[in-house]
């Protein structure tokens, strides 16, 4: 039986680590992804939204984000929106459709990548050892018998190394990733 704290103490790490991955997926490689554009503010409708709640984004090749604004007359302010976003892509218009070609990266901007990427992982790290230490706190005010305290601490290390372990396997595949020339 799993215990109430351990269980929660599980979901949150394990939410840290996604959110670690889906940041790490926002670092460009490269490789065109549809995660490099989605979270695009663009103001549709008299309202910002983001590029993936009006828009159709698929990369048909490794160096191509192609997005497909699903009202066509949205075609000009995704292309203002991918441009002030910054994110170093020069979007072009052709006909419905708006192309990104990702621009070669220089040795020097993956190595600023892999930084960030280090950065983020060091920030999952921390949020997955401050949910550790609140299932801590939680045990001790708990005050289970002293047995199923060291089972529950003990359990919770494991989850905690697990989750830092992910994190550390991700940035090494990420690392790879970027330094892939």
């Amino acid at each position: 039986m799993s215990h109430p704290i351990l269980s929660d103490t599980q979901a949150k790490m394990k939410k840290a680590v996604d959110y670690t991955l889906h940041e790490f997926s926002s670092i460009h490689t490269g490789k065109a992804t549809p995660a490099m554009v989605e979270g695009v503010m663009v103001e549709a409708y008299g309202s910002m939204m983001r590029l993936k709640e009006c828009a159709a984004i698929s990369t048909p090749d490794p160096r191509l984000i192609q997005v497909q604004p699903w009202d066509a007359s949205l075609v000009k302010a995704v292309e203002k929106a991918i441009q002030a976003a910054n994110l170093g892509f020069n979007p072009i218009v052709d006909g419905k459709l708006v192309r990104i070609p990702l621009p070669d990266m220089s040795r020097e901007r993956r190595l600023e990548f892999v930084k960030t990427a280090h950065k983020l992982a060091e920030e999952g790290r921390v949020h997955v050892r401050n949910v550790r230490r609140d299932a801590l706190e939680s045990v001790k005010k708990a005050k289970p018998p002293e047995d199923e305290a060291k089972r529950l601490e003990k359990d919770i290390q494991a989850a905690t190394d697990k989750s830092i372990k992910d994190i550390a396997d991700h940035l090494a595949h990420k690392e790879k990733d970027l330094l892939a020339v």
